[in-house]
């Protein structure tokens, strides 16, 4: 199941910003994206939930030390993943 990925202001800042000082890592971000696309809780993604705060809030690695947050909401209908 493709879920549409909305990509908020914080989270391009942050992977720009992250990208700048990591322009290696900009492959993992991208293979990471496209697999979270297509199946938010594939085992290479390894996605689980968060607590505290940030509950309700779901977590999946990009590489060893880049980890992208994101919400399943509601958008046009269809379920996407807010990053």
């Amino acid at each position: 199941m493709n879920r549409d990925l909305l990509r908020s202001t914080a989270f391009i800042r942050a992977a720009r910003r992250y990208l700048k000082k990591h322009p290696q890592a900009a492959n993992d971000l991208e293979v990471t994206l496209m697999l979270l696309s297509e199946d938010a809780f594939d085992p290479r993604l390894k996605t689980h939930k968060l607590k505290g705060d940030l509950a309700g809030v779901w977590a999946c690695g990009a590489g060893y030390d880049l980890r992208i947050l994101f919400e399943l909401v509601q958008h046009e209908r269809a379920e996407a993943i807010l990053l």
